[in-house]
């Protein structure tokens, strides 16, 4: 089975990229709650991790706040392969491709959005994330030679774009959204599909677990933002409670805890279904926005998101036959 061409952006692709089904008590886990359930809660754990963005880098560095949610969420992964009696991977190749995966889904473009929230509403972060699938579509048909646009796909790839001006209020000069915070939201959106184009072209069918793999992703990520954050940054002269409360909870919940959430998903109900999780995402950051931080709401922002939406679904459809040679 071959999966989408995006992931969420708090998942790195290895999910739906690498790893063989789960076992039997990997699945008896997961069915002990209802899919749509967690489906359900990792929705709202994604769609709150932009408001938590928000609240942490009101007191801390984007950099600090992306290396403490790297940290807390490779602790919930170390836990979590304690438990399951799971190794890190030992090749220094499959090491190499996970550094640079750890890069391209993780590092930067958790660093990226913690940068454009200093800016942009967590609204609008939110909505940059949707346009991941419409990136992932561009980018397969031009790096995977068995993804080919159709019709529906290409209209859904300008239905989306559509949906970012309007979101954006290109008719009134963008309408006081930061262009460059705007720039850098939609910058990390774009790396995910091609941290996933990367990981499907290294890592596919490597043998590893999806935890061990992860886990030496996440691993290799924070050791990436621990060396380059303190030549950035300063150590904070305070640590106010609530924004480190914040990255922890980005990090264990949002990061690591999603993850382990994620993978439970994609191995019961496949990576289709799995990665729908991604177009719930802007409506949950999006309330959240307005109603816990008091954020502006212009009735271009709901009608551009699901313009955006509409479009992202749009893209991830493929006709009867293309679907049948994928199941």
């Amino acid at each position: 089975m071959t999966t989408s061409p995006t992931t969420s952006a708090a998942a790195p692709a290895i999910a739906s990229a690498t790893a063989p089904a789960a076992g039997p008590a990997t699945r008896a886990v997961g069915q002990a709650i209802d899919w749509r359930l967690r489906f359900a809660l990792l929705s709202l754990i994604w769609g709150f991790s932009f408001l938590l963005i928000k609240v942490g880098t009101g007191a801390y560095a984007p950099l600090q706040v992306t290396f403490g949610r790297l940290l807390f969420g490779t602790l919930v992964l170390a836990a979590a392969m304690a438990a399951k009696r799971q190794g890190l991977p030992r090749e220094p190749r499959t090491w190499g491709h996970l550094a640079v995966a750890g890069l391209l889904l993780n590092a930067l473009p958790f660093s990226l959005f913690a940068f454009a929230e200093l800016t942009i509403p967590s609204t609008l972060a939110g909505i940059c994330n949707a346009t991941s699938p419409l990136w992932g579509m561009v980018l397969s048909v031009v790096a995977l030679s068995e993804d080919r646009p159709t019709r529906r796909r290409v209209a859904g790839l300008g239905l989306g774009f559509l949906g970012v001006l309007t979101v954006l209020g290109v008719w009134q000069g963008f309408g006081g959204v930061d262009p460059r915070g705007t720039a850098l939201a939609l910058l990390a959106s774009l790396s995910y599909p091609v941290g996933w184009i990367y990981v499907r072209r290294t890592l596919g069918g490597s043998g590893h677990s999806h935890l061990s793999l992860a886990g030496g992703q996440l691993l290799l990520a924070t050791v990436e933002l621990a060396v380059v954050t303190p030549f950035f940054t300063s150590v904070p002269d305070e640590f106010p409670v609530l924004p480190l409360l914040a990255v922890a909870a980005l990090g264990a919940l949002g990061t690591g805890f999603a993850m382990l959430v994620q993978y439970g998903l994609v191995s019961e109900v496949g990576p289709t279904t799995g990665q729908m999780v991604t177009y719930f995402v802007p409506v949950i950051a999006t309330a959240a926005g307005v109603t816990l931080l008091g954020e502006p709401l212009n009735w271009s922002t709901p009608v551009g998101a699901l313009v955006v939406i509409a479009g992202a679904a749009l893209t991830q459809t493929r006709s009867g036959r293309g679907a049948a040679r994928q199941s």
